[in-house]
């Protein structure tokens, strides 16, 4: 499909939805506010789809384990239902209390250019990220738009810092802990069975375990974070479960556990079956018994996504809606199925029509990737995110992510060094060496040869560029750096230019409003 149509098609969705509140909402005062909302609600929502989203099926397209398309369909089928089913009926109006509703002083039309001018500034920005495919948190964008606004709404005072902290302290903590996770997995594989002499024996001890680990942590991540908003509803039909407002840890690890003990049982003897009879390269067999458990994995992490991050297109929108509707300003409001329609199919719009770019960036541009490598992703990826949002710490999922696709390139790289690799690796030693003479020669030289001291000096900094160079060239074999700064640099500036495209965008709704 060409960028025209694709072009056109979102361009009637952000349309649909506002001629469909237009005809629902006409009649009341200030609707013009809420259809405008509505549009930058439908624009937020696709351009999470299509920026955020990548993230959990972007390594699976990288691995071969299924085409673009298919990722596509996958994450736009989960992603969906995740905000349909699991969204739940209520939703927080000001994303994680980072501004006071004291910056409002009670006006409920200045909340109202508030909300819409952090929609807004958002989406633009999330936009033009995904154009420059750099994977950026939309969570982070949607504060920064609302601390922006903010501050032109009640000052700085009304911003609560230390949230902003916590989100800074994200930045680095949130990618650490996923490269770090994602590298020992890999290496525990690679010692568990690629560096096994008896590789067969080991794959079949090891791999029918790990893919039941993989289960019981989807299913427990899939319990704990992806229907955490409709568990009151859950229990009351499943009149067994511990009657709760939300799925505590333990009860979600113990469902995760049933199930991966069944999946142990059902896939042992299979993969023993299948290795047994396997020929050829036995890393490309394993690799094709991960293809399942990476579909089941992304189609849950693209679930939880949808029921948890669909709130930053609609929670500023279902806020608007209440202010307009009832004249007041609250904390949390009721959902409006026209409101979660809106964030639902716009995530799913989004992915399909304008995710393609981000899947491909994360999955083939960062570092190569294979199914086993997808597996240490992708159970990083859960493991922290469960892990951090138990203990309260501040992370991002989307920095996580990322943050394990580098991960395991570094491992790669690291592992790399320790062996002969190719030519380049040939012919980095032969240049190494002649650097280290020309050194030893310039040391050695008489002081009083001023010509053979510069002639040597210069052949040392050429010398010392070749090396440079053929490094460089060995690092991007696995891990991409210049993707690196760019997408740290993209990380760093996004709460700050969406707080300034918040700032204005506020001036701007306001002004026009008088």
């Amino acid at each position: 499909m060409g960028t025209t149509s694709r072009l056109i098609l979102s361009f009637g969705f952000v349309v649909a939805a506002a001629w469909w509140v237009n005809s629902s909402f006409g009649h009341l005062p200030n609707a013009g506010f809420l259809i405008l909302a509505t549009i930058f609600g439908a624009y937020m929502a696709m351009n999470i789809g299509a920026n955020d989203a990548a993230n959990n099926v972007g390594p699976l397209v990288g691995s071969g384990a299924v085409t673009l398309g298919g990722a596509i369909m996958i994450a736009f089928a989960f992603e969906f239902l995740g905000a349909m089913i699991a969204g739940g009926d209520v939703v927080g109006t000001i994303k994680d209390g980072i501004v006071s509703q004291d910056a409002f002083g009670g006006d409920t039309m200045i909340f109202v250019y508030t909300m819409s001018a952090s929609l807004l500034a958002a989406s633009l920005w999330l936009n033009l990220a995904t154009y420059l495919k750099a994977p950026v948190s939309t969570t982070h964008s949607i504060v920064g738009g609302v601390v922006g606004a903010g501050i032109m709404a009640g000052g700085f005072a009304v911003v609560s810092w230390g949230k902003i902290g916590s989100i800074v302290a994200s930045w680095f903590i949130s990618p650490v802990l996923g490269g770090l996770f994602a590298a020992l997995i890999l290496l525990f594989i690679k010692r568990s069975i690629v560096f096994k002499e008896d590789q067969l024996n080991a794959a079949k001890k090891i791999v029918p375990a790990l893919i039941a680990f993989m289960v019981t942590l989807f299913v427990t991540y899939l319990i704990y974070k992806g229907v955490k908003n409709v568990w009151k509803d859950i229990v009351a039909v499943l009149s067994f479960l511990p009657q709760e407002k939300k799925p505590s840890l333990l009860i979600a690890t113990i469902i995760g556990l049933v199930a991966g003990a069944g999946t142990y049982f059902y896939v042992k003897p299979q993969f023993d079956k299948k290795i047994s009879k396997a020929t050829g390269e036995l890393r490309g067999n394993i690799n094709t018994y991960f293809n399942i458990p990476l579909i089941f994995a992304a189609a849950l992490l693209s679930f939880a996504h949808g029921s948890n991050d669909r709130a930053n297109a609609i929670g500023p929108l279902a806020a608007v809606n209440d202010a307009i509707t009832n004249m007041t300003i609250s904390s949390d409001v009721a959902l409006p199925l026209w409101v979660t329609l809106v964030g639902a199919l716009g995530l799913s719009v989004g992915l399909a029509l304008f995710g393609a770019k981000l899947i491909k960036m994360v999955g083939t541009e960062i570092t190569d990737l294979d199914q086993i490598r997808v597996f240490a992703i992708t159970v990083a990826s859960g493991l922290v995110v469960l892990v951090a949002s138990e203990l309260g710490m501040p992370v991002s999922s989307t920095h996580i992510a990322i943050g394990a696709v580098f991960g395991v390139g570094f491992l790669r790289e690291w592992l790399g060094t320790k062996q002969q690799v190719g030519e380049e690796k040939k012919e980095l030693h032969v240049e190494v060496e002649k650097y280290d003479d020309l050194k030893i020669k310039l040391e050695n030289c008489d002081e009083s040869d001023y010509k053979g001291r510069l002639e040597l000096t210069n052949a040392v900094k050429e010398q010392k560029k070749v090396v440079k160079k053929l490094k460089k060239v060995l690092r991007e074999q696995y891990v991409k750096t210049e993707m690196i700064k760019k997408i740290i640099a993209s990380w760093i500036i996004t709460v700050p230019i969406s707080a300034v495209l918040g700032a204005i965008i506020f001036l701007i709704i306001k002004g026009a409003s008088l």
